[in-house]
Parts: structure tokens; C-alpha cells; sequence
């Protein structure tokens, strides 16, 4: 407009329901988020997940959160850890992204090492969070799984981001 004010596009509006999880799932994925793998021991052996659904909670005590999907074959593993951590990825590690949304034992071919409990922790990850399970809360189709954070690791670098259903990255370009 020739005044400097933009012109506001008109919201599509629906009342959240159960005819409208579609709906709800694209107005969700509008928020950009960072894309995380967690990891954990079972006694079946290290299973892995990648997750959208990670924040950081508290400095005073060191807590994050994340958040499995019940219907996911790996929920009940991640909701039985005492142990786990949670890996922010770079802008160079989608496949590693796609491996794990995939399968839980994608682990072939990468940098992997192992904490004194046996979490397996990927090397080169954006940052790291080694963590033991504080607090698990049912969230309805999910699980809020709060983690102590015993010990974190960061390089630079850019985030993997997750927007609207695809990886993106963000562009500090003005």
C-alpha cells in the first residue's frame, strides 16, 4: 500500500475438534521449530527418535521438555529411559532427521558414542543435552516427558528448522 501499512490476509477459522485434526495439524505447523533426535538405551539396545517438540523449560533447576507421540512404536522405550538425551541438529544433518523419523536404529554410519548409561550420543550435533527423567505428564495423545539436564555440549553453526510440513533454514538475509 502506498501509506507504508500492510494489508492483514484473512485468517481461516474453524473450532478445533475432532473433524477438523487436519486443520489444527497445518495451523500447528505454521510455528517453525528446531528439529531434534533423542536418543535413549533400551535392553533391546539404543533406539533413537526424531522430535519438534523440544524447549527448554528452566535454568534453576536445568530442565527440558519433549514430547513422544503415543502412537509412535518407540513411545513406551522413551517413556521407560531413566535416561536420554536430546540432540539439536545442524542445517547439514536433514538425513540424519529423515533416519530416525524413519527407524529407531538408524545409527549406521554415524559418529556415535555412549554415555556411562549407555545413551548413545551423536557426535557433530548443533548442541547436546544428557539428561535423566524428571517428570513425565500425559498430555492427550502425547506424553510431556521434562528432562534434568546433567550435562550440555554446543558448536556454532545454523539449525535445522521445520516449517509448514518440510526442513527449511533460517535466512538472516534483511
Amino acid at each position: 500500500m502506498a501509506d507504508g501499512t500492510r494489508q492483514m490476509a484473512a485468517l481461516d477459522g474453524f473450532a478445533a475438534g475432532p473433524d477438523t485434526q487436519r486443520q489444527l495439524r497445518s495451523a500447528f505447523g505454521r510455528f517453525a521449530t528446531g528439529v531434534t533426535v533423542v536418543t535413549a538405551q533400551t535392553p533391546d539396545g539404543p533406539i533413537g527418535m526424531t522430535a519438534n517438540s523440544f524447549s527448554s523449560v528452566s535454568l534453576d533447576p536445568p530442565l527440558v521438555l519433549w514430547c513422544p507421540a503415543k502412537s509412535s512404536t518407540r513411545y513406551a522405550h522413551f517413556i521407560a529411559a531413566q535416561h536420554f538425551a536430546i540432540h539439536v541438529l545442524g542445517t547439514e544433518q536433514e538425513e540424519i532427521a529423515l533416519g530416525f523419523a524413519k527407524s529407531g536404529t538408524a545409527f549406521d554410519g554415524l559418529d556415535v558414542t555412549q554415555t556411562a548409561e549407555g545413551v548413545p550420543l551423536l557426535g557433530d550435533c548443533l548442541a547436546r543435552f544428557e539428561c535423566t527423567t524428571d517428570q513425565i505428564h500425559d498430555a492427550g495423545d502425547h506424553a510431556i516427558v521434562v528432562g534434568r539436564v546433567r550435562a550440555a555440549a554446543f558448536r556454532e553453526g545454523d539449525a535445522l528448522i521445520f516449517c509448514q510440513g518440510r526442513f527449511t533454514r533460517f535466512d538472516n538475509q534483511a
